[in-house]
């Protein structure tokens, strides 16, 4: 049995994957949750775990040295944005390898790290900060509308969206501030120019740019991925452009340990930095870069993490892609189904539900309108494609409207999502 531990504060969508990971470098992995309960895979595969006020330092540092009594830690770490700070002072006060947490928190607020990637000469949107619906309008006036409205902190495109005319600003302003957006502290919002172009994702691990992903969005005026190809289709030139501006942004953010996410859009300016998150991109993108290029960025921040190289060395190229599975509808899940067929399909590397039938549905025009995905791989993108869209054709689901009744007081059709169209379940 081994005797060294890794800490792992909460678990978040790639928690599986960071305790498979640990296991096979021989750790003991040890979540801290303030809800263990929460995640499933905890009790599935017998992981153990301690509640704890995962939001105090104080407590967490006790529960690391009552830890530390039993086990010998290598490393702590998390996959939860939220948590990439207090992580990194949990390092500092344990000696551990680990981010700089003045840089993360900098780096998580989304006005500040505009401010240092300006001063920096790094190209992103115009902005403005905004404390009140005075200060949104007149904004967005000086900057001009189109432009996206989001909280100055938070992740997963929560409380995000585009706003096209006064009305969907006022509308939008309104709920950000009127008090139904969740705010963790004092309401402040980013105004931002509308950057428009094409997007991509900069996977990095330290100051070495991974791969670059290409990914599709909804409808406007929420940015709910659809999805994503690994590598994006780009000329060397383009490439090149989108690797130097994303370590520049690095050198500006003081970040270049572990991994980040630095998401962009290829504008009339060229490449225009969107966002940069301080934290290895949420599952199942770990996967889809390993497909395309045989790195595991889950095993090699542990590396880190626990004080070893990493080994970035690319091991094949392959194209890889993800389909996510998105809600069309506010209801109850009837019933969701093909998984089974889906991950038959040769290339299909896996296929996930997120929801259960009877859970309720409704849209946020967030990344919680996911129920699932589906991952494909092959030595082509024409092959990737053709494999994600035979396998994702293969999935249907049934989404029944709230308490809606028809005239006999039965419950009214379902929608049932098939492989072509929508429909009300008449056909």
């Amino acid at each position: 049995m081994p005797r060294r531990a890794l800490i792992l504060i909460e678990g978040a969508s790639n928690g599986p994957g960071y305790v498979r990971a640990a296991e096979h470098l021989d750790l003991h992995p040890i979540v801290l949750s303030a809800d263990p309960s929460q995640y499933e895979y905890l009790s599935a595969e017998g992981i153990e775990a301690i509640q704890v006020d995962t939001d105090n330092l104080e407590a967490l540092i006790r529960e690391c040295f009552r830890i530390g009594a039993i086990w010998d830690i290598a490393g702590i770490t998390t996959s939860y944005e939220a948590f990439c700070a207090i992580v990194g002072k949990l390092c500092l006060r344990f000696g551990l390898p680990g981010p700089n947490p003045v840089s993360i928190e900098q780096c998580c607020d989304k006005f500040t790290q505009r401010q240092r990637l300006a001063n920096a000469g790094v190209p992103i949107p115009a902005y403005r900060l905004a404390a009140n619906a005075t200060d949104v309008e007149s904004s967005a006036a000086e900057i001009g509308l189109p432009v996206v409205l989001k909280p100055a902190t938070g992740s997963g495109s929560v409380g995000v969206r585009l706003c096209r005319n006064s009305d969907e600003l006022a509308e939008h302003t309104t709920y950000l501030l009127s008090g139904e957006h969740i705010w963790r502290s004092s309401p402040r919002v980013l105004v931002e120019e509308f950057a428009q172009g094409p997007y991509y994702c900069a996977y990095t691990m330290e100051n070495e740019v991974i791969g670059i992903s290409a990914a599709d969005s909804g409808p406007p005026p929420h940015f709910v991925f659809r999805e994503c190809t690994l590598p994006a289709p780009l000329t060397d030139d383009e490439h090149e452009r989108i690797v130097e501006v994303s370590l520049q942004s690095l050198r500006a953010l003081g970040l270049g340990w572990g991994p980040t996410g630095i998401e962009l859009r290829w504008t009339k300016r060229g490449p225009v930095i969107i966002e940069v998150n301080p934290r290895l991109a949420a599952a199942p993108d770990p996967q889809l870069i390993e497909l395309a290029c045989g790195v595991d960025l889950i095993t090699e921040h542990i590396k880190l993490t626990i004080g070893h190289a990493c080994d970035l060395r690319r091991k094949h190229s392959h194209a890889a892609a993800e389909r996510f599975l998105i809600a069309d509808r506010d209801g109850t899940l009837a019933w969701i189904d093909g998984d089974r067929r889906a991950a038959a399909v040769q290339g299909v590397a896996a296929v996930k539900f997120h929801v259960k039938p009877e859970a309720p549905i409704v849209m946020k025009g967030d990344y919680r309108d996911c129920m699932g995905y589906v991952v494909a791989s092959s030595p082509s993108r024409a092959q990737t494609q053709a494999i994600l869209e035979r396998a994702a054709d293969l999935i249907t689901w049934s989404i029944k409207p709230f308490s809606i009744l028809d005239d006999q007081g039965q419950s009214a059709a379902p929608r049932i999502r098939t492989k072509q169209t929508l429909s009300d379940g008449s056909d």
